[in-house]
């Protein structure tokens, strides 16, 4: 009897102990979904948003959140933002494409809500990011008084410059990165007349599927950046951002696409920003249903099947008027078609 007894109180205490167990096991949290989020730019469909020359989009892969570029004006990046629920005090870092106002201007925003988030941008000298330089860069003459050197002939070895945004967590980048496991900053340096020395940093994402890679403006050419990309990883699965061909001929943008498409293979293109209507145009030809829109306001899912979606429409958008429309109004107005060198009236003549 008293076995028995000793038998059923240990089962009990199992089954206790069981129950228990399963009560406080919390499930495993599923890894967030894949996908950009188009934040700023000139065209797009949702109406909740301000469209305005620039790009900022939200990069969620690989269980980080990125912030890429911050757009031109900080209060229409504040709206944006607001309007598709983006909480930026939760970001891993901020990348800072190049130092044009159109991707830097909405920073004071974001150091408004998140002071100390990481900030990686590219390194230049005297650059607004602010820089440091050997002090042996400029030539000295021992002869003069102190009191007619720099420094009274004793400069420190490494003088640092300051940045337009003091106090914030800024991490130059000077060469190709790996910032974390999986994430490079391709870091390339434009020799395109008007742009010559810009330095500009792009994000490439190593995925299973391929390299998920976001562009600012390719001042340096979309081609040499991608080039740069397949020394990551040879397969080339997501291309995004601006392509800079705003003023490119015909030759010129078939040769762009071609490249993209039979030379490196990309996979899926949602191009943006300052690609250029014609360079649309011509990619949709190329690339067929492997384009996606990305207008602003639209999430692109990663993956192995990329898909975009706005808030307001089902289904892949695609462009239409309404986006030229706002394209061509918002390109007259911005430095990118003043440094193309194309005027106000030759592009009123396309229109």
């Amino acid at each position: 009897m008293q076995t028995t007894h000793l038998v059923s109180l240990t089962a009990a205490v199992g089954s206790i102990w069981l129950l228990s167990s399963c009560a406080t096991t919390q499930p495993t949290p599923l890894a967030p979904p894949a996908r950009i989020t188009v934040l700023y730019d000139a065209f797009g469909k949702d109406a909740a948003m301000t469209k305005d020359w620039g790009y900022a989009a939200l990069v969620e892969i690989n269980g980080k959140r990125i912030l890429f570029d911050t757009g031109d004006d900080a209060a229409v990046l504040a709206k944006n933002v607001k309007a598709k629920g983006v909480d930026l005090t939760k970001l891993d870092f901020v990348v800072l494409s190049h130092r044009h106002s159109d991707h830097v201007s909405g920073l004071s925003y974001v150091l408004s809500v998140n002071p100390r988030v990481k900030i990686y941008a590219p390194k230049e000298g005297f650059g607004i990011f602010g820089s440091d330089l050997p002090s042996k860069f400029y030539r000295k003459d021992d002869s003069l008084p102190a009191e007619m050197r720099y420094y009274d002939g004793a400069p420190p070895e490494i003088m640092k410059f300051g940045t337009l945004f003091p106090g914030a967590n800024i991490q130059l980048i000077d060469k190709t990165t790996e910032v974390t496991p999986g994430i490079t900053l391709i870091a390339l340096i434009s020799d395109a007349p008007g742009t010559k020395e810009l330095k500009e940093l792009s994000l490439a994402i190593d995925t299973p599927d391929g390299v998920v890679l976001v562009v600012g403006c390719s001042h340096p050419g979309i081609e040499a950046i991608v080039a740069e990309a397949v020394k990551i990883n040879p397969h080339i699965h997501f291309l995004t951002g601006g392509f800079h061909l705003l003023a490119a001929q015909d030759p010129v943008i078939e040769k762009v696409a071609n490249a993209l498409h039979d030379t490196y293979k990309v996979d899926y293109i949602a191009p943006g920003h300052c690609t250029g209507e014609p360079t649309f145009t011509a990619l949709q030809k190329v690339f067929g249903d492997r384009y996606l829109y990305a207008g602003l306001g639209t999430t692109l899912s990663m993956g192995a099947n990329p898909r975009a979606a706005s808030s307001n429409q089902d289904g892949a958008p695609v462009l239409d008027d309404g986006d030229s429309r706002s394209y061509r109004t918002l390109l007259a107005q911005s430095d990118d078609l003043r440094e193309t060198g194309v005027s106000v009236l030759q592009l009123a003549r396309t229109q």
